[in-house]
């Protein structure tokens, strides 16, 4: 019988969980469509925004086959209360801070369930992903380039999430920027 996940060392999980990549899928528009409409649902009396971001929100380019979603809260808005809300639907908390959460549904003792939704809860404002997924949108081209660097890094990487995300960060961080600056004020706080 496998440990359960809170017992497990950050090795034992990434072995667990590798990175996968997966040509790019329509339905997970449709999946990200029905969480959405689930966290609507139990978070129905706060003013908030939901936003598909990550690399499966993006056009037409590999991704690992997980749902990122974005929660934006306006700040006067308690976020341990939102975070008792999300436990209590099926997710689990993975990371605090004092203006950052982070949450994932999908993991089982066994490896990923069919869907894995990962959910990022923060002050209206910290959005940094949705400006790099609509410029890589609307720019096919670095879309592309993006998705050869995340090829290339895939199996180097593939037990160690964290230095997956750091291979990638200085391209993100290069077209965020560029992103910020054409779209200006796009997200800004409502």
């Amino acid at each position: 019988m496998r440990k359960a996940l809170s017992e497990m060392a950050l090795e034992e999980l990434w072995e667990l969980f590798p990175i996968i990549l997966s040509e790019h899928q329509n339905y997970w528009r449709d999946w990200y469509e029905e969480e959405k409409q689930k966290i609507k649902s139990f978070l129905y009396d706060t003013d908030l925004r939901i936003s598909h971001i990550g690399s499966t929100a993006i056009h037409n380019i590999w991704a690992k086959p997980i749902i990122d979603i974005l929660i934006e809260l306006p700040e006067n808005t308690s976020m341990t209360d939102i975070k008792d809300r999300l436990i209590n639907c099926g997710y689990i908390c993975m990371s605090e801070g004092k203006n950052r959460k982070s949450f994932n549904k999908g993991y089982t003792n066994e490896g990923f369930a069919e869907k894995v939704f990962h959910v990022h809860l923060r002050y209206y404002g910290d959005n940094d992903e949705l400006y790099f997924r609509d410029y890589m949108n609307d720019n096919p081209a670095l879309a592309a380039e993006y998705e050869r660097l995340k090829i290339s890094l895939w199996k180097k990487y593939e037990h160690n999430r964290d230095a997956y995300t750091n291979a990638k960060s200085t391209f993100v961080e290069k077209y965020t920027t560029y992103a910020k600056t054409q779209y200006r004020n796009r997200y800004g706080r409502k």
